[in-house]
Formats: structure tokens, C-alpha cells, sequence
């Protein structure tokens, strides 16, 4: 049987805005003004703590990355609560699998509590009831550890697993847990990173073009080939 492992942030919801704006607000305060959304673009798909620890060398920051990863989070966490869009597309294709009572996952570079505050405000934690947090992990994406956790939990062999996703570092992650990808780019300009032309189905146009119906079909003929 197929398992479907859905990375969390900028493929099932929205929350790139919000992490963003987490962090400005974080380097802000450690002296560090004027962080941009194109310097954080550049970070998509990897994990806060190794966003952070990159960012604490670049800039000089005197604080631990521990404390840092704390205000970002709380702050992060403030943003969440207000609100996070679900792509509609993605709810749709999660609730089908639900449905059609296929095994699903989520796998994220996100805090635990992130993970949660995010799939209980947008009612996903109804349907999605297994997650895995980089922090439960040794190594975060491009490493396939947080995938491979998922797979575990769910009792499905990784070559078992398809994981959707939609940053480079992610589609890198399912090739080295050698598992198939479903590639969303959440930048569309990056689909022709190397990382996606391994996907077995690649949406090059990401959220505008993604279709429930068409991800569900390839993966039903996936299973019956």
C-alpha cells in the first residue's frame, strides 16, 4: 500500500509569510535590520534551528541559537494562531486520501509545537494525526531522517512512500529516504532546480497549478503499476 508523507509548511498551508515575519521580527531584536523576503526565500525548506544557526554566524549575533529558536517560535506561534491558510487544492487531495483511507503523514522542519499549533488552527489534525518535528531527528532536510521517522511510524517501507513537497532541500530529503516525490515548488522560478527533475510528478507552475484530482490519479496509477 502507498503512504503519503506531506511536508508541512508552503506545501500543505501557507505559513511562509508568517516565518518570515518571525524572524525579521527576531533579528530585529538581536540587530539585525532590514531582513528581507527575498534573503529569507533563500531558506525555504529548511529547518528553523538550521536557518538560525546559519543566520547567528552570518551576523555576528551574540545570543544562543536556543534562544533565538525560543522568541522566533513564540513569536511564529502568535502569527499562526491568527489564522494559516490550507492551499485549497492540497485540502481537497488530503481529505480523498482520508477518504480512500490511505496512511498520511506529516514531516517538517518545524518546532513540535508549530506543527500542532498549525494542524489543530486549520483543522488538519483530524486527518493528519502523524507527525514528525526535525527536533525528533538527528539531521533536518536534505537529510532523509525526518521522512524515514515517518515511514517508521506509519509501518511503511520507505520505497513504499510518496512525499509531497515544495522546496528543493525537500525533494532532496525524499530521494536520499529513497522515496518518490510529488514536487510543488513554492517558488515557482526554482522548478527547474536539479533537486525536482528527480520527481515522479512535478507541478512547475506550484500552488496555481497543482490539482488534487491529478495527484491523486498519478498516484493511483503508481499503486496499481
Amino acid at each position: 500500500m502507498i503512504s503519503v508523507i506531506f511536508d508541512l509548511d508552503g506545501t500543505l498551508v501557507d505559513s511562509e509569510p508568517n516565518y518570515y515575519e518571525s524572524g525579521r521580527r527576531t533579528l530585529e531584536r538581536h540587530g539585525v535590520p532590514e531582513f528581507t523576503w527575498e534573503q529569507h526565500s533563500r531558506f525555504i525548506g529548511i529547518g528553523t534551528l538550521e536557518t538560525l544557526e546559519i543566520l547567528k554566524e552570518r551576523y555576528g549575533i551574540r545570543a544562543p541559537v536556543e534562544q533565538l529558536l525560543a522568541e522566533q517560535n513564540a513569536a511564529y506561534l502568535e502569527l499562526a494562531r491568527t489564522g494559516t491558510e490550507v492551499f485549497p487544492q492540497m485540502r481537497k487531495f488530503v481529505e480523498r486520501l482520508y477518504a480512500e483511507r490511505v496512511p498520511m503523514a506529516v514531516a517538517s522542519g518545524s518546532s513540535r509545537e508549530a506543527i500542532d499549533a498549525v494542524l489543530a488552527g486549520t483543522g488538519l489534525d483530524a486527518v493528519l494525526t502523524t507527525a514528525v518535528s526535525a527536533e525528533e531527528v538527528e539531521h533536518g532536510k536534505p537529510a532523509p531522517d525526518v521522512f524515514l521517522e515517518a515511514a517508521r511510524r506509519l509501518g511503511a517501507r520507505p520505497a513504499d512512500c510518496v512525499v509531497v513537497e515544495d522546496a528543493a532541500p525537500g525533494a532532496l530529503a525524499a530521494r536520499a529516504a529513497g522515496m518518490d516525490c510529488v514536487a510543488v515548488p513554492y517558488v515557482a522560478a526554482t522548478a527547474d532546480d536539479p533537486a525536482f527533475a528527480g520527481a515522479g510528478l512535478l507541478f512547475p507552475a506550484g500552488q496555481c497549478g497543482f490539482s488534487a484530482d491529478a495527484a491523486y490519479d498519478w498516484l493511483l496509477a503508481r499503486r496499481e503499476g
